[in-house]
């Protein structure tokens, strides 16, 4: 077996067992905004590059996030630059495929998850949805535990503001029937 051999296997040693909360992750991460599975198969690509760079096999899932958090954030940044003239607003669109009530009510978390500041909503993807403990946070966000907290809480407040707004529109239109 040659040496690059070995090292793929190693790879997929680690990635088998945190694939699932990796893909929660980039599922949460981008709804709306790119096709999970294509920030996966990015990440990994990098991931599997730089794979000599990893300092310890328990931190596998934080290598891999913090990967997948730059490759957005320049991705975003690059967007950014490209939509800076054009007046229209995307977010505002309905989703189509939102077909279903659970359909609609991920799709609502998700829009009012964007209306969050990055790193709050990057802290409860990761809290809530992916598993991964505060000390985990705040390793992958370079703050302290308390700021990881903090940001929890803040981004809870705010995303109950945001989903009870939404929630008491919806109420008034229909009694209002519009």
């Amino acid at each position: 077996m040659t040496k690059e051999q070995i090292r793929q296997q190693e790879f997929l040693r680690l990635y088998r067992p945190v694939h699932d909360s990796f893909e929660r992750f980039c599922r949460a991460r981008v709804y709306g905004d790119m096709e999970y599975t294509d920030l996966i198969n990015e990440t990994l690509l990098v991931a599997f590059q730089r794979f000599e760079n990893l300092r310890s096999k328990d931190s596998f899932l934080s290598f891999l996030i913090g990967i997948s958090v730059r490759l957005l954030s320049n991705r975003n940044r690059k967007k950014k630059e490209e939509l800076r003239d054009l007046t229209s607003v995307g977010h505002l669109l309905v989703d189509e495929r939102s077909k279903t009530d659970r359909d609609a009510e991920v799709y609502l978390l998700h829009q009012a998850l964007a209306l969050l500041p990055d790193a709050q909503k990057e802290c409860l993807i990761l809290f809530e949805i992916t598993g991964l403990k505060i000390k985990e946070i705040a390793t992958l966000q370079h703050s302290s535990e308390d700021a990881v907290k903090q940001r929890l809480r803040r981004g809870r407040k705010r995303l109950a503001e945001i989903l009870s707004f939404e929630s008491e529109y919806k109420t008034q239109g229909v009694q209002h029937g519009k």
